[in-house]
């Protein structure tokens, strides 16, 4: 499997009223370094005839984030098993290494034209996992 990270500050507007990062924002994170990984990892032509929504989302909560900490998104796909694909992904504290939230979300391939699952492509699954 391949990880895909990205690195970046917290800033005012990522907090919630007890002045830490909002949990909405952590999902805002999630599906965000996850896009910016298919992005890269694809050509043109592969996400032109595919597109991902969300099945499910479990996430687990295990510290806050507040202003001014630099966070490290981590993210790799743990498993394609038919339309099904199970990506992870860690959000840490990048000058302590402690880990904040750790995600993992169903995603479900469809077709970009008739919007029907179709079983994730082997073309796809070796960018991910050679």
């Amino acid at each position: 499997m391949k990880t895909y990270s990205d690195t970046f500050d917290v800033v005012p507007t990522d907090l919630d009223d007890l002045n830490h990062v909002n949990n909405i924002r952590y999902v805002e994170w999630i599906q965000d370094i996850s896009k910016k990984h298919w992005n890269k990892a694809t050509t043109e032509a592969i996400r032109k005839s595919m597109i991902w929504v969300v099945r499910n989302h479990h996430i687990s909560y295990l510290k806050s984030a507040v202003l001014g900490d630099t966070i490290q998104i981590d993210t790799y796909i743990a498993e394609n098993k038919g339309p099904i694909s199970t990506r992870i992904v860690e959000i840490k504290n990048k000058n302590t290494g402690e880990l904040l939230v750790k995600g993992s979300t169903d995603w479900c391939l469809l077709d970009a034209k008739t919007f029907r699952p179709k079983r994730v492509p082997e073309e796809v699954h070796k960018i991910f996992f050679d």
